[in-house]
């Protein structure tokens, strides 16, 4: 159901967002993007959902131990990481400049992380100290950045050579500890993340956001477009797809809300594609709007949806004493 549901919930949204780019391009597109890289990036901004701010929710109301709420974290999780995938994909489509360049692009790229993932990381699982030095530390951090230049030398953006450097980390606990070398790395590095470099993140954001491009009624007729196209596509598609699978109504419209959530993973894609000059300034502010709108409508409608829910449960079961 997971498997099924989160790739009904990319696949709807990713293709309900290319449909729109016939209008959309000639209004809001650079001179330089060619319609191929505009269509591909509109359709991955639209197949996002937020994994942290999802796991928050759930965790927050303590649903996370209901069917609905393990339902969701593993579709957001299959999610997550197909829509990596995509990006990945699509933004070397944006940057190759021919098909030969591509054909040779892609295969050293599928090397790459093939070498991260049966190369480095089973050096990691042999090396891994027991505790994090300061030297293990800096040599961790310095194995992040390399990462990072080599797949932007490689014509995919730094940010995939970091996650794949977080993503081969080994999982496993050292015999002497009861931590893994993955999560003794965690608190080192949090308290600058959530200090300093989210922060700074959300405030280049905010920047680069200019309400003030979308002057004329056209354009905010634009946005419109891709709010509701944004939404139809990944809360219905996700919606539809649940209840398909045999899950009750109201668990499957839980289901759906939950993907809609965009938040800081819509912000990092869009960021991506102001880059790389695929996102216009006028696109990437109607896309930030459609992240804020779909993840700030998350929390109260499934409160609404929850306390029905708890509304009918309590009637239930009064009728049944009655």
């Amino acid at each position: 159901a997971a498997v099924w549901v989160s790739h009904v919930s990319i696949i709807v949204p990713f293709l309900l967002g290319t449909a729109p780019a016939v209008y959309l391009y000639p209004r809001v597109s650079d001179p330089g993007v060619t319609f191929r890289s505009f269509t591909l990036f509109l359709g991955t901004a639209m197949s996002i959902t937020a994994f942290p701010v999802l796991a928050r929710i759930l965790t927050e109301r303590n649903l996370t131990k209901t069917r609905m709420g393990n339902t969701v974290i593993a579709c957001a999780a299959v999610d997550d990481v197909t829509a990596w995938c995509i990006l990945a994909f699509v933004v070397v489509l944006a940057r190759a400049g021919d098909p030969t360049q591509l054909a040779i692009q892609l295969p050293i790229v599928a090397l790459y992380v093939l070498g991260m993932i049966f190369v480095v990381r089973p050096l990691l699982r042999k090396l891994a100290p027991a505790k994090v030095t300061e030297t293990a530390l800096a040599a961790l951090l310095l194995l992040v950045l390399v990462s990072s230049w080599a797949t932007e030398l490689l014509g995919i953006h730094a940010l995939f050579g970091a996650f794949l450097a977080g993503a081969i980390m080994p999982r496993e606990a050292a015999l002497n500890e009861a931590v893994s070398l993955n999560e003794a790395i965690i608190p080192h590095i949090r308290g600058l993340t959530n200090v300093i470099f989210l922060p700074l993140f959300f405030a280049v954001t905010g920047l680069r956001t200019n309400v003030g491009l979308l002057r004329s009624p056209g354009l905010w007729l634009c946005c419109a477009l891709v709010l509701i196209v944004a939404v139809a596509g990944k809360l219905g598609g996700a919606t539809l797809s649940a209840a398909a699978v045999g899950i009750p109504w109201r668990d499957a419209t839980a289901i759906g809300l939950l993907m809609n959530t965009r938040g800081l993973m819509e912000m990092v894609v869009l960021n991506i594609g102001r880059d790389i000059g695929v996102v216009s300034p006028s696109l990437f502010t109607m896309c930030i709007i459609m992240a804020l709108v779909t993840t700030a409508m998350t929390t109260p409608l499934l409160d609404f949806l929850m306390r029905n829910e708890a509304a009918e449960t309590v009637d239930a079961k009064g009728a049944t004493i009655a």
